[in-house]
């Protein structure tokens, strides 16, 4: 949407703009709450982490939580400035993170691991080139569905065979920020003619950072939980800060 006061970033180039009016308060952030709204993400993300290190899980869910930081502070740098290459620096790791996601849900049963790793690191960094080369606003949205839905049906398996119920409480939290998250996002792009003109704008777009920041730190502990028990490492649902519900687990000493 048309700024308000002075652009420090100059025109905006993405092919993508949400409905919040442009550098409002600020002539360095171009779309304010849809960039502060990134900061509950990189709260929870280092939280996970933390957690992750200090209980020493495997180290693919250290970095799950690094590419959820990485991919809010890439949305950040996005909304801030509103420029074609920053909005690559949010869309490329949305796809790798996804990737990640699909690694960690199915690997456990792929015979050949390492030819998994090596077909998703050269599958992302094929999209990588070709997204800074080729712009496809719609077609990056198809594709990234796509991957999504690849990532439900396992969810749904690894939460049938859940028979812990503060575990399962966590997949049914995942579900309920992304339907909520999914309402924001659908509100802000349907019904932005009108939300511009109220005296109140809800900020869909701002929301949908907000629920989705909860949404990821739920489903990377229901995916610990599952990880830890076929790995035989007794889990239970814990919770930090009296609130934020965690896995604590316990290893067999000889691992």
């Amino acid at each position: 949407m048309a700024f308000a006061t002075s652009s420090f970033w100059g025109p905006v180039t993405s092919t993508t703009e949400w409905c919040e009016q442009n550098y409002v308060h600020s002539s360095y952030i171009a779309e304010f709450y849809n960039t502060i709204s990134n900061i509950p993400s990189i709260v929870l993300a280092l939280v996970g982490l933390v957690i992750a290190l200090s209980q020493r899980f495997e180290k693919r869910f250290s970095i799950l939580h690094i590419s959820n930081m990485i991919l809010s502070i890439g949305s950040m740098l996005f909304h801030a400035t509103l420029q074609r290459l920053q909005q690559q620096g949010d869309e490329t790791p949305m796809v790798w993170e996804m990737l990640l996601y699909i690694y960690i849900l199915y690997s456990p049963d792929w015979h050949y691991k390492s030819t998994m790793r090596t077909f998703l690191f050269l599958y992302g960094a094929v999209f990588a080139v070709f997204l800074s080369q080729i712009c496809f606003d719609i077609g990056f949205k198809l594709h990234y569905i796509m991957l999504c839905l690849l990532f439900i049906p396992r969810m749904y398996k690894y939460y049938i065979l859940t028979q812990d119920k503060p575990a399962k409480r966590l997949a049914k939290l995942y579900v309920l920020t992304l339907f909520l998250g999914l309402l924001c996002w659908l509100g802000d792009r349907l019904f932005c003619n009108k939300n511009s003109h109220w005296y109140f704008n809800p900020q869909g777009h701002a929301l949908w950072h907000s629920f989705m920041a909860f949404n990821s730190y739920f489903a990377n502990q229901f995916l610990i939980f599952c990880r830890a028990q076929q790995r035989g490492w007794n889990p239970r649902i814990a919770h930090f800060l009296g609130f934020f519900p965690y896995v604590k687990i316990l290893k067999p000493k000889s691992q």
